[in-house]
């Protein structure tokens, strides 16, 4: 290519030019005030997986009503088929960016066909019908989930810090531990934390789990269906996270088979007649409903979850509902608190650490209110 004879480049800049020269000094670059990047996410046909892509609204917008629909390649996600491939972006909820800062968003939508028809995996608008029933939305229901996750090398796909194809000591002195013989991640764990309470998620805490290079953190208490959406965002950024640090998070019930504990997502869960006086009793009755579902709840609590819910390894057995107070071996655990108070909230220590949080959220609320 050549000179365009004022001075320009070949690239459009001067060569006397005192902009940016690398891409840190980009990223860090101010942008208009008038302009806002959004992220638009969305689960993909895994639904397991979430996707992203960004676009730019000239103005800064304060409530999720101000953004437009979207649309996407559902043949490149496992959401369409190639002749008919449309597939719209509807946003719900909007969030802090962390990655970005400033004005910039991050926004959980539904994902919709071209006539207004949610797809498949779309599992939020139905957990938006069963939230907005006045049973289910008059008892104000309360949730908070426990997100147990692995961190795994990216070349050899074995836990962080583990001796390579090798095991590293026996559980016991990893769970809550400091140390560099026993902790590998933390720092992914702490940048995470940071990007959930920048972003405006109820991040109530984290913590190193029992296996090694596996961590944990608590998402709530949050009503409804921001526990799905919050939970949904959570695990984006906590993949982006992982992708700076060039490091894969694993989210499979049993990641690692033999003496490990698997990873799961407890749900804690109250209602506003649980947590009043007398709110034990009414606990009691929900677990009873329960039992009753066992088998279907099992069936949306997350895939390969068989392979966790064996009895040991703090679990209950898939086949059997248990429930008991302070058990972490039972389905279902009644805090020694709440049993002294006689109101709170139980855990469900079924779901699987890939579970839908919209499904699973719903599902309870479904199964105790209506």
């Amino acid at each position: 290519m050549g000179s365009t004879g004022n001075g320009i480049g070949s690239f459009g800049v001067s060569s006397g030019h005192t902009g940016a020269t690398s891409i840190e000094e980009l990223l860090k670059m101010p942008t208009p005030q008038d302009s806002t990047i959004v992220e638009y996410i969305w689960i993909d046909g895994t639904m397991e997986n979430c996707r992203s892509k960004a676009r730019t609204v000239c103005k800064q917008v304060t409530s999720v009503d101000q953004l437009s629909k979207w649309n996407f390649d559902g043949s490149s996600t496992g959401q369409a088929p190639g002749e008919d491939s449309e597939v719209i972006l509807v946003p719900r909820s909007i969030y802090r960016d962390p990655f970005r800062g400033g004005q910039h968003l991050l926004c959980m939508c539904e994902c919709e066909d071209p006539h207004g028809n949610p797809l498949p995996s779309n599992t939020r608008a139905n957990a938006a019908k069963i939230f907005s029933d006045p049973k289910v939305d008059g008892e104000v229901p309360w949730y908070g989930i426990e997100q147990e996750y692995a961190l795994l090398d990216a070349k050899t796909n074995w836990p962080l810090g583990w001796p390579e194809q090798g095991f590293p000591g026996p559980q016991g002195p990893y769970y809550c531990a400091v140390g560099a013989n026993k902790i590998s991640g933390r720092e992914i764990c702490d940048a995470h934390f940071k990007a959930c309470l920048y972003a405006g998620l109820q991040i109530s805490g984290t913590n190193g789990e029992v296996m090694p290079s596996q961590w944990e953190y608590q998402i709530g208490p949050c009503e409804g269906i921001s526990s799905g959406d919050q939970m949904w965002i959570s695990r984006y950024l906590l993949e982006r996270i992982c992708e700076m640090a060039g490091v894969v998070v694993s989210l499979d019930p049993k990641p690692i088979p033999g003496d490990w504990n698997g990873s799961g997502a407890h749900v804690n869960y109250s209602t506003e007649s649980m947590r009043a006086d007398g709110g034990l009793a009414v606990i009691k009755k929900a677990i009873g409903k329960l039992e009753a579902k066992h088998e279907e709840h099992i069936k949306a609590y997350g895939e390969g979850n068989e392979r966790r819910l064996t009895g040991a390894h703090e679990t209950a057995s898939i086949d059997a509902f248990s429930w008991g107070v302070a058990n972490r071996g039972a389905s279902v655990r009644v805090g020694r608190e709440v049993e002294r108070e006689g109101k709170g909230y139980f855990e469900d220590r079924r779901p699987a650490s890939n579970m839908d949080p919209y499904v699973v959220t719903s599902l309870i609320a479904k199964t105790t209110l209506l």
